[in-house]
């Protein structure tokens, strides 16, 4: 590994000395054959492609630079450093947890007794804590960037015509095929100490693109990410995968023991690659195609398990992706796999940096955000006054201890039950629920979206048609062999239930009063959500209270002026969300603070960015429109670190659910007809009244 003042590079050239240490590990093979127990990961993340070269910074270079080292005579050792970080990360977050507890157990203190002591120690604390969390980020970003042993086996760029040929040959003589009719590059404006630019890859034929993935610092610039995110627009799964397969193939018997060969650098490559895809894509490529993953264990099984170790591991990785799509396993972030006690902390983590950032977070917006009395002044002294913007858990458990009513009579009970929970109570559990079908979701599933019928400013997936039914015809951008996974279309139905639901309960209310009630619970529901970066339940509520309907009735009339403010506030936040298809990423706090998207609103920003041509006039595609959406969607993955620890309330759940399902595919027009409390009434002697001066003026006509 090398560096400069621009942050890591692997320069091109001769091969490092850590570089050689990383080699000589993986055992008297330069066949990379891991043990088991000790082979990391090596899917880059959505933080790759995110930030692209600038995720790894020179400071995160240096630190791992010096780690291992006893001496700054020694020579640096991977063993060293991989056992120096552990520690390091261990101790650390161990620490943070134990700061965590005496910060909430000093909270607690301080709300019984208010002693200026406890007061005056609060704040340094809480500055404590934000230096231990930004300590454990940086060390989870500096192992994050030990792991990339796959740049080892990178080539030069003038090697790329050799991985096109399956690595066959191991001359430079390139004249016949050189890079430039592969790829297109550009030169940035970005200066460094020992060298005039950087070049930037602009455009490529396929072959060129898939071949960029075996060049040097093809996983630490982002480039191997954001392809496994977009190579569907250029390319179908099967030719991907023969691709790798073959030069697999062609490399993996005739190997030299010599690290500097090509052939020893492709086959390796090739193996990182594929785990790197299989990490990220099983649940969008493999698991919705057979044929695929049948082709691919039948070539690990019959060529590769004999002769390499990367086919136990291969298998073995299958098998866990396997089991994590049916659900046997959750998305998580990288400290919650080392330890059950570093899942608390990580939790924790997440729920003090809510409280930490609660007010910047609120600043994020530009807004205005509604103060007084009224029911929002309640509402907000309810959320001052509870333990859930310290606690990892908000206490919202005793609510069924408290709540008298019978939920498993939710039919009976209607929306009486919505009217006496709280609107945090509420919100807590719509957006457990929601938690629970956004992960489920991939950055790919925002892709191609057009060809899924999606459409802007209305609903996804017409209720009279299937998601089965719905035509592949038009403005597919995919190549028409590629397979498509379509839960994007079960994500915006479901939005579209919650919707329904909304509009559903208001208009079924018998009286004024409690459509007045049922309106003011839904918008403070909002509130809430939004507040808490639930933006997805946020827009649903919106949408719902915006349906053509429920914007007629009387009740809005009748509504405290404080409350329909909150009805701007959520318009100013679709705004918001609109304007950007990166807002909120901005800054540092989506990285702590738990957050779900709008489904919909991500899909047309992706649209946005997949308006015009993919191709330049010779034939390449576009790198640069192709990183822009790789870019976007991996938010997708960002927020699914993050997840809310609200306890969950299952009841309480069971009852929204069986509510929601009610009311998922209502007629809201038949269902209001049937109440009269949707309708402006006018008084029986004022509407005789009324006839009585039409008749006259009538007549008057005709005289």
């Amino acid at each position: 590994l090398q560096s400069n003042s621009c942050g890591p590079d692997f320069a091109e050239g001769n091969t490092s000395s850590e570089e050689q240490a990383m080699i000589k590990t993986a055992g008297k093979s330069y066949l990379a054959s891991p043990n088991l127990p000790d082979f990391h990961g090596c899917s880059p993340g959505w933080s790759s492609a995110f930030y692209g070269a600038e995720c790894f910074d020179s400071e995160v270079h240096s630190y791992l630079k010096n780690l291992g080292k006893q001496k700054s005579s020694e020579s640096q050792n991977i063993d060293a450093k991989k056992v120096e970080l552990e520690q390091l990360l261990m101790m650390e977050t161990k620490n943070y947890r134990k700061t965590i507890k005496f910060y909430q157990k000093l909270l607690q203190k301080e709300r019984r007794s208010k002693g200026p002591e406890t007061k005056s120690m609060l704040p340094k604390l809480r500055g404590q804590l934000q230096e231990m969390k930004s300590k454990v980020q940086f060390l989870e970003l500096v192992k994050k960037y030990q792991m990339m042993y796959a740049e080892q086996w990178g080539v030069e760029s003038y090697m790329l015509p050799t991985v096109i040929h399956n690595g066959k040959t191991d001359t430079m003589d390139m004249a016949p095929m050189d890079e430039s009719s592969l790829l297109l590059y550009y030169n940035t404006e970005k200066q460094c100490s020992n060298q005039n630019g950087v070049r930037a890859l602009q455009a490529g034929t396929p072959l060129g693109l898939m071949a960029y993935l075996y060049s040097r610092n093809a996983f630490l610039e982002g480039y191997v990410q954001q392809f496994l995110y977009t190579f569907r627009y250029f390319c179908t799964q099967e030719e991907f995968l023969q691709f790798l397969l073959d030069r697999i193939s062609s490399t993996l018997s005739s190997a030299s023991l010599d690290p500097s060969t090509s052939l020893t650098k492709i086959c390796n490559r090739s193996f990182y690659i594929l785990q790197a895809w299989i990490e990220d894509c099983y649940s969008v490529d493999f698991a919705t195609n057979t044929d695929l993953l049948g082709t691919l264990k039948d070539f690990i099984s019959s060529k590769v398990a004999s002769l390499n170790g990367y086919g136990e591991r291969l298998l073995s990785l299958l098998e866990d992706a396997s089991a994590r799509k049916s659900g046997s396993a959750d998305q998580c972030s990288s400290v919650d796999k080392c330890e059950e006690e570093s899942e608390e902390g990580r939790k924790t983590l997440h729920s003090l940096c809510k409280k930490l950032s609660e007010d910047v977070s609120r600043k994020n917006f530009y807004w205005k955000l509604s103060k007084g009395m009224g029911p929002i002044a309640q509402y907000q002294r309810e959320r001052l006054h509870t333990g859930s913007a310290v606690l990892p858990k908000p206490c919202c458990s005793s609510f069924t201890e408290e709540s008298s009513v019978s939920f498993a009579r939710a039919d009976e009970v209607g929306p009486f039950l919505l009217i006496e929970c709280s609107a945090q109570q509420l919100c807590w559990q719509l957006t457990l629920l929601q938690q629970e079908v956004f992960h489920k979701c991939h950055p790919v599933h925002f892709l191609n979206s057009r060809a899924l019928g999606v459409k802007d400013k209305c609903v996804a997936v017409p209720k009279a048609v299937s998601a089965d039914t719905v035509s592949l015809k038009v403005c597919n951008l995919f190549l028409s062999k590629c397979v498509q996974d379509q839960y994007l279309l079960q994500l915006l139905k479901n939005a579209d239930s919650i919707s329904t639901w909304v509009a559903a309960e208001i208009v079924t209310c018998h009286t004024t009063k409690r459509q007045v009630s049922l309106l003011s619970k839904f918008l403070l529901i909002a509130k809430c959500c939004y507040e808490q970066r639930n933006f997805a339940t946020a827009m649903q509520i919106l949408a719902g209270l915006e349906n053509l309907i429920v914007r007629q009735l009387p009740a809005w009339k009748i509504l405290p002026a404080k409350v329909a403010e909150i009805m701007e506030e959520l318009k100013a936040v679709e705004v918001f969300l609109k304007s950007d298809s990166l807002c909120l990423m901005e800054g540092d706090r989506f990285k702590t603070l738990p957050t779900i998207p709008s489904a919909h609103v991500l899909a047309m920003h992706v649209q946005q960015l997949e308006t015009g041509g993919f191709t330049m006039t010779n034939g390449a595609h576009k790198w640069t429109k192709l990183r822009n959406i790789a870019k976007v969607v991996s938010q997708v993955h960002a927020f699914q670190e993050n997840p809310y620890t609200y306890a969950p309330d299952f009841k309480l759940q069971s009852y929204l659910r069986r509510r929601i399902t009610r009311f998922k595919d209502a007629d809201i027009s038949a269902l209001a007809a049937d109440n009269c409390a949707n309708f402006h009434q006018i008084p029986a002697e004022k509407h005789s009244r009324k006839i009585q001066d039409t008749l006259r003026r009538m007549k008057a006509t005709f005289q």
